[in-house]
Parts: structure tokens; C-alpha cells; sequence
């Protein structure tokens, strides 16, 4: 695994920008991101496990869900999505509720509790990330996120070429 430097490293090293060396690099970072995103989600009030944080952002994107978009979504099966929520139903962080045309599908949304528990490991992880962006330069804040935001267009833009195959 690669080892990100301090500033100016990958000029001492000489270090290459090519796709493969970057990706490497990219990967390393998001490692120590999700790190990060753990610390957060396990100092909140509520623990939760990144599966059940996955599955509440998941249901905040997209109200009302049924169980089978749900399970479709987390890219998991019924049983275990159904499980899952059990579990986060009886933290009072879910709420089933029948659909009003069709009584055989079960709509999944958050509680208000399962909002703010959301909010609030939400604004836990900002605040660890604006910690380590303290201590960058203003002008490597920039780079960072104009790197990022060229990152996310490129996504876009190869997925819309390849209908998302394989890009997620």
C-alpha cells in the first residue's frame, strides 16, 4: 500500500502521476478517510455499524423505500436487509409503515431520532475532516477540492459512456 507524504514529497521523489500511481495514492487516502468516517460513526451517541449508517443515509436519499429497494440499494439480500432493520427499528431509528394502495408492501422510513442520530454523525465527520484541513495550506485546500471536483466529473463522465458498467 502507498504511503502519502507531507507537502512537496512527490517532488523529492520524483514521484509518478500517472493514472495508476494516483489511483494508489487515492486509495491509501480513502482508506484513512474511513478510518475517520469509523471514529466518527462510534462517538456519536448512538452506535451503529457502517451497514446500518449506509442503510439510514440510504433511506434519507430515498423516503419510503420498500425492503426490496432497500436490500437492492445496500447490494444485500432480503433476509439480511430485513434483519437489519429490525435492528434499527428497534433502536427507534426506523419506522415501517404500510403503503396506503397496497398492503402487502411495507414502506421503510427514518424517525425523527434516526434524522438527528444521521445529523449527527454527519456533523461529527466534518468536524474530524475540518481538523486535518486545518492544517493544510488555503491553497492545497483549493487544489484538493478542485481535484475533487474534476474526480467526480470524470466519474459522471465515464459512466455516462459506459451506461455504468462497472462504476458505481
Amino acid at each position: 500500500m502507498t504511503h502519502l507524504g507531507g507537502p512537496g514529497d512527490d517532488a523529492a521523489k520524483g514521484a509518478d502521476d500517472g493514472a495508476d500511481a494516483v489511483a494508489r495514492d487515492i486509495a491509501d487516502a480513502v482508506d484513512q478517510l474511513t478510518n475517520l468516517w469509523s471514529l466518527a460513526a462510534h462517538e456519536a451517541p448512538v452506535r451503529l455499524s457502517l451497514h446500518q449508517l449506509r442503510a439510514l443515509r440510504v433511506l434519507q436519499s430515498a423516503p419510503e423505500l420498500n425492503l426490496t429497494g432497500l436490500a437492492e440499494r445496500l447490494d444485500i439480500g432480503l433476509p439480511t436487509a430485513s434483519r437489519l432493520c429490525d435492528r434499527l427499528e428497534a433502536a427507534g431509528l426506523l419506522e415501517r409503515t404500510l403503503h396506503p394502495h397496497s398492503r402487502r408492501e411495507v414502506r421503510l422510513s427514518l424517525t425523527p431520532h434516526g434524522g438527528h442520530v444521521l445529523q449527527d454523525v454527519a456533523d461529527r465527520r466534518v468536524q474530524i475532516l475540518a481538523r486535518a484541513l486545518e492544517e493544510m495550506t488555503r491553497a492545497e485546500r483549493l487544489a484538493l477540492s478542485r481535484g475533487l471536483r474534476a474526480f467526480l466529473a470524470a466519474r459522471d463522465a465515464a459512466r455516462t459512456r459506459t451506461d455504468g458498467a462497472g462504476l458505481t
